[in-house]
């Protein structure tokens, strides 16, 4: 395991955490004094910095002196230097607020703000009313009037103010009145839609720069064309302005402000009118002016000139829709640098998101933005580069494709079919396809038919990351299981690791010349290669359901594969499918489908022998599928005569007692429960008389030819004497057996712990079949014994009510 610290770091934490009260009283005093002074030296900088350490190690938040609390608030609200401001800020924010008469700060305490006190008035507000109190500090700071007086943010720059807001929402949307919303609503629209196209001025060119050098030019596009519509946060330009900045800010917030307030159709009601004459007029006048001062209006912006009429939180939804077109569009231009192109990835995942969150709002919307998604999905289904982009897409359809009544089949196959079997080595699109998978599970399966039937695409994001991605997997296998492809998942979930190796494979053979001089080549990419192996690999790797549930040839590939047993990812790959199997047998326990559970039991006994052979897996499948075949036959006894041949067939195998121990004995039992009359009436005589002979001579075979396991043995004569109980004719031929064991004839084994209970268990048999009624009632108890209801059994309940009565009016009396 890597160190996380260095030993010199782990020394001062320990130090740290180790202070004493007396000394941390000390220290304390003395940066107060350090404090007083009219300059601060880099002293007072050492000591903030162990001021810090010791506060931040600690498990429990402590409370400072009120001087120096007040002292610290009153550097950091005043300080010039940027250091000890965020020095200050830091120590503060992992103290505890003053308390007590006289000693509790308002938010004035804290003004002028700056980015460094605002986020200490966040960490320390007590109360929903100290955060609207914020905010409506913060809100006043975006008006853009000048004040009568100075204004306690004045120095908190307007780009400071969206991004503290933002936190504000986020941890209490509740804390921004109806009047706070609308404003900044107003205020979004101004940023988005009206910012300057002029570039920002530029620090550079010196004082002997020629003015005609520091006039500012027109903002361009990507691709260097001058930007002929309104900005956005897809122009370029050497400088900002800082209307500019508020724009690129606000589109940042955009979406997350949609999502808490816009979530639902607001009228033109009297209370936004209110609003609107009291709050600000200054977006309505520089909207005006923006329209006719000569700004260049496109097709997008033209068309809804009429929006302002419209009530805040509509007009907000109106420019946000413009905006987003807009960037569509832009998208669609070559870009000049490669950092642009990713920009222009990043702005369309947003800006997809941010039109499904119109029109989450606003379902009218829907008609308007789905030719503009549908557009871009033409433009990008064929380039993979652009696959983070089709989430957002699909979000899209999911949720507005009913409305626009379209077929979303081809966008299903592209995010099923395409991406998994492409992208299957991109971390991070493998996990925004899951995220997206856990949002919209119910969704899915009752709206996307095709989300189920390519389960074997989806299990490549798995077999290639298996330990980052099992958690989320185990979320989304439920929703894969249907009675359609219960027994295909099954296999391809124990073929896992053989889907790990097959990818590996693939991506080996892409980039590895066919063959390399005097170098040893794989075997395995070799039969990749050949085509007498290429339909093994193909099913392997298909990308949709319905080809068959399995291979005939599986144990051919487990031998072209076994090379791969030891790599690293098939490793990890096998160590997953063993925790998704309890899921899957979780999830299909509850489909109440008895011929799929019959066939069900078939693929635990066949697959028990047909897995790739790795260090372990073998037997962590085999535990599994012991655990849930109990399962299976508890709440489906029937299942036991139906499969009655193959379990006996299984049973009958003397090489499996060796080589599936912990299966075997769980099929040995199983057969021995539920294989009477009571679990099912069509259980007859020769059926039991079948079975019993069957693990007869298994149980003679393996006692005269080895040493096998105790565990066997005892459950081969645990079940032979429960089908001899119910067929009194066998019990002469278990009492010859068990007579053996009471007489010491067990040489065939060597451990005295094990002779033990194997003569402990053949007596207590032995004893219990001497009296064939006793027998049966006690090695295959009635329903009302094995399935209690005592509680609720007014007989049964009686005595001991009474019993607790006795005993309550019955207790002595104490005596003083």
């Amino acid at each position: 395991m890597v160190a996380m610290y260095s030993v010199g770091t782990e020394s001062l934490i320990k130090q740290a955490r180790d202070i004493g009260e007396v000394e941390l009283q000390k220290f304390y005093s003395r940066i107060t004094k350090q404090l007083t002074a009219r300059e601060h030296s880099h002293d007072v900088i050492d000591s903030l910095q162990r001021l810090h350490l010791i506060l931040a190690s600690t498990k429990y938040t402590r409370r400072l002196p009120v001087e120096l609390h007040r002292r610290l608030l009153s550097l950091c609200v005043s300080s010039s230097v940027e250091q000890m401001t965020v020095l200050t800020s830091a120590v503060l924010r992992e103290a505890l607020p003053p308390s007590g008469p006289g000693q509790i700060y308002t938010l004035q305490d804290y003004c002028p703000l700056n980015s460094h006190t605002a986020a200490l008035v966040l960490s320390q507000a007590g109360c929903k009313e100290d955060l609207s109190a914020l905010s409506s500090l913060l809100l006043r700071s975006l008006e853009g009037r000048a004040a009568e007086s100075p204004s306690p943010t004045q120095t908190l720059g307007l780009t400071h103010c969206l991004p503290i807001v933002n936190t504000v929402i986020t941890y209490s949307p509740d804390s921004l009145t109806e009047d706070h919303v609308i404003f900044l609503s107003k205020k979004l629209v101004e940023w988005l839609r009206y910012a300057s196209l002029q570039q920002g001025m530029s620090s550079s060119g010196g004082f002997f720069a020629s003015p005609r050098i520091r006039q500012p030019g027109t903002v361009a596009e990507l691709d260097g064309c001058v930007c002929g519509d309104f900005f956005t946060v897809l122009c370029v330009s050497p400088s900002f302005s800082e209307d500019q900045w508020m724009n690129l800010y606000s589109f940042s917030l955009l979406r997350h402000w949609l999502i808490t307030y816009h979530n639902g159709t607001d009228g033109n009601t009297s209370t936004d009118t209110a609003t609107d004459n009291r709050l600000i007029s200054l977006s309505l006048s520089h909207e005006d002016r923006s329209e006719v001062d000569g700004s260049v209006v496109s097709m997008v912006s033209a068309t809804s000139s009429s929006s302002r009429v419209l009530p805040p939180k509509e007009r907000l939804r109106e420019k946000s829709l413009e905006y987003c077109q807009r960037l569509v569009e832009q998208s669609d231009r070559k870009a000049l640098k490669r950092a642009d192109t990713e920009l222009q990835k990043a702005c369309l995942v947003e800006a997809v998101c941010i039109l499904d969150s119109v029109c989450l709002g606003d379902p009218g919307f829907v008609y308007r933005a789905f030719p503009c998604v549908k557009a871009l999905f033409g433009r990008l289904s064929s380039d993979l580069s652009y696959s983070r982009v089709l989430l957002p897409i699909a979000q899209f359809y999911l949720n507005h494709g009913e409305t626009a009544a379209v077929d979303s089949e081809c966008v299903w196959r592209c995010v099923w079919g395409v991406l998994p079997a492409e992208c299957f080595n991109q971390p991070f699109l493998a996990h925004e396809m899951l995220t997206f998978i856990r949002a919209n599970q119910l969704l899915l399966k009752t709206s996307v038919p095709l989300y189920s039937r390519y389960f074997p695409n989806l299990l490549k994001f798995l077999a290639w990351d298996s330990p980052s991605l099992v958690s989320d997997y185990l979320d989304v296998l439920p929703s894969l299981v249907t009675t359609g492809t219960a027994l295909e998942l099954l296999h391809s979930l124990l073929d896992l690791p053989c889907l790990t190796a097959a990818l590996t494979l693939q991506l080996r053979s892409a980039c590895f010349p066919v063959s390399e001089p005097g170098g040893r080549g794989l075997t395995s990419l070799e039969a990749f290669r050949s085509p007498a192996y290429r339909g093994l690999f193909l099913f392997l790797l298909r990308r949709e359901a319905g080809s068959g549930d399995t291979i005939d040839r599986l144990s051919v590939l487990h031998d072209l594969l076994m090379e791969a047993a030891d790599w690293p990812r098939v490793v990890q790959s096998a160590q997953s499918v063993p925790v998704l199997l309890h899921v899957y047998f979780n999830t299909i326990t509850t489909i109440s489908d008895k011929r799929l559970l019959a066939q069900l039991v078939l693929v635990l006994l066949e697959r028990s022998s047909l897995l790739l052979n790795i260090p372990s897996y073998p037997e962590e499948i085999h535990r599994v599928f012991s655990y849930h075949l109990l399962r299976l036959c508890k709440h489906h006894p029937s299942l036991v005569v139906d499969q009655s041949r193959e379990l006996l067939e299984f049973a009958g195998i003397t090489a499996n007692v060796h080589s599936k121990e912990e299966l075997y004995t769980h099929v040995v039992w199983v057969l021995g429960e539920y294989l009477s009359v009571s679990s099912d009436p069509r259980c007859s005589v020769d059926l039991v008389t079948s079975c019993f002979e069957a693990l007869e001579a298994v149980l003679f075979e393996v006692t005269s030819s080895g040493c096998p396991s105790p565990r066997v043995v005892t459950s081969l004569l645990s079940t032979l004497a429960k089908l001899a109980s119910r067929s009194h004719d066998l019990i002469p031929r278990v009492s010859l057996f068990l007579s053996k064991l009471r007489s010491g004839a067990i040489s065939w084994c060597h451990s005295e712990e094990d002779v033990v209970a194997i003569v402990t268990r053949g007596e207590e048999l032995w004893s219990l079949l001497k009296l064939p009624s006793v027998a049966l009632s006690v090695l295959t108890p009635p329903l009302v014994v094995t399935t209690p209801s005592w509680h609720g059994d007014t007989n049964t309940a009686l005595p001991p009510r009474l019993r607790s009565l006795t005993s309550l009016t019955h207790t002595p009396l104490k005596h003083n």
